[in-house]
């Protein structure tokens, strides 16, 4: 579904003109991004949580060579369904934090929180819809 589906859906059911209801679901989103951003929960009741989760720099080996090499400190998106949906989210991972780069030194800048969300693409060669996480 695309913001523009929500939109004429939301107008239809209400009974506002589409391009007030649009601003009302961009501002939505425009807050719910903004708090990711500055790196603050936000809790939707019988939706979902949406939040941004830090690891710490650790120290790792190269399997290959054996040698120690030092992995970033990493930000990543998490979001966990809530309990109210009626199992309609089943199917999509509980959480779509990307795995970000390997232990190159290349991660996200100090603070910063990718906007993109995007949930887990189906992995191909798996006739049961497979999910890759």
């Amino acid at each position: 579904m695309t913001k523009k589906e929500i939109v004429r859906t939301i107008s239809e059911e209400i009974g506002l003109t589409q391009l007030q209801t649009k601003e009302i679901v961009q501002k939505t989103f425009d807050a719910i991004v903004e708090a990711l951003v500055a790196e603050r929960r936000i809790e939707l009741r019988n939706f979902g949580v949406f939040e941004v989760k830090r690891r710490a720099p650790r120290k790792a080996r190269n399997p290959r060579t054996g040698d120690k090499v030092f992995c970033a400190r990493k930000v990543r998106r998490h979001v966990q369904t809530g309990q109210g949906d009626g199992g309609a989210s089943q199917g999509v991972g509980a959480s779509s934090g990307r795995r970000g780069p390997g232990c190159s030194g290349e991660g996200a800048a100090e603070g910063s929180v990718e906007r993109a969300w995007r949930a887990p693409r189906a992995t191909a060669g798996y006739p049961d819809g497979h999910q890759e996480q």
